[in-house]
């Protein structure tokens, strides 16, 4: 089983490309980083249990039965009356890239506390997956955080982070103040490569082996977008090209990739085998515009790399 955490919003998608202010007409959605990961795992056939707090609104019960809806275990999700779900705007250019604008004062998520956190919501969870994104709301989510991985280390549980730096949420110092304290619980870390050189300063080989050594991170996994992704696990480099697809949107193939990446490191894939599904998860994210619409079955993943045959009619 995979555990998660971390807040969602209701994502308004524009109609058409271009710059936000000449948009008139948006489509509801939903999305957040940690939930649109949990999605992916729970639509590649994996036990996933995401845990949050919404607003007890409108807009936060669409998102807690769209995430029941996705087979989620939703049992730690509360609604919590007096703070307003979180809402987003998405800014979509013709070549699919992108801005969000954020509108999460008082996110619900605030509501959370190291006392919700119980060494017996870990039962029968074999991975940890945490974000940079949580961390980023409030400060205090960094005491919450820290409670986590405790208890992934006293049961040894893996723990997998995404730094997911959002800068619209606070500066780079204070994400790298962050960091440095989660690292060291860190087993796999999917990380892109623009985020690791801010974090970093410096993203050669050397200073990528280096820092995995100082940290204990065995799985160093750096995502580059269409130039594909490297890793250094146990040591070891590996590099995969990314598959050739027409981007549509490409918000939320990181945590695409990061599903994929989970699943196979979950079902005992081989390096290769694992960063190829993961690419495949990711590119296809991509060929579809919304934050989590175009996450695809475990079928469709297979399909496109050629491990299955779907036969249409």
């Amino acid at each position: 089983m995979v555990w998660t955490l971390g807040d969602a919003l209701i994502t308004f998608n524009p109609t058409s490309t271009g710059p936000m202010r000449y948009v008139s007409s948006f489509e509801r959605k939903v999305g957040g980083a940690e939930l649109n990961f949990a999605i992916g795992c729970a639509r590649l056939g994996l036990q996933v249990k995401w845990m949050s707090r919404l607003g007890d609104d409108e807009f936060g019960k669409v998102i807690y039965k769209f995430a029941r809806g996705e087979g989620i275990d939703t049992s730690q999700v509360k609604l919590v009356e007096g703070y307003p779900t979180s809402l987003n705007f998405k800014e979509i250019r013709e070549d699919g890239s992108g801005k969000t604008f954020y509108y999460r004062y008082q996110s619900p998520i605030l509501t959370l506390s190291n006392e919700d956190i119980t060494e017996e919501m870990f039962d029968g969870v074999d991975v940890i997956h945490l974000s940079g994104v949580f961390l980023a709301i409030a400060p205090q989510n960094l005491a919450i955080t820290m409670r986590v991985l405790e208890i992934a280390k006293k049961r040894n549980i893996t723990v997998s982070f995404d730094p997911n730096i959002r800068l619209k949420l606070w500066t780079i110092e204070e994400a790298k103040r962050a960091y440095t304290k989660i690292f060291p619980y860190v087993d796999i870390l999917l990380t892109g490569l623009d985020e690791i050189e801010m974090i970093l300063g410096d993203a050669s080989e050397k200073a990528l082996e280096q820092f995995a050594k100082e940290c204990a991170i065995n799985h160093l996994i750096i995502k580059d977008g269409g130039n594909g992704v490297k890793a250094l696990i146990d040591g070891e480099w590996y590099k995969k090209d990314a598959f050739k697809v027409k981007p549509i949107d490409t918000v939320g193939a990181g945590d695409g990739f990061d599903a994929g990446y989970i699943y196979g490191y979950l079902n005992d894939m081989n390096v290769e085998e694992r960063l190829t599904f993961a690419n495949a998860v990711g590119g296809l994210v991509t060929t579809v515009s919304g934050d989590n619409e175009g996450l695809p079955e475990l079928e469709d993943v297979e399909a496109f790399i050629g491990k299955r045959k779907i036969v249409e009619r």
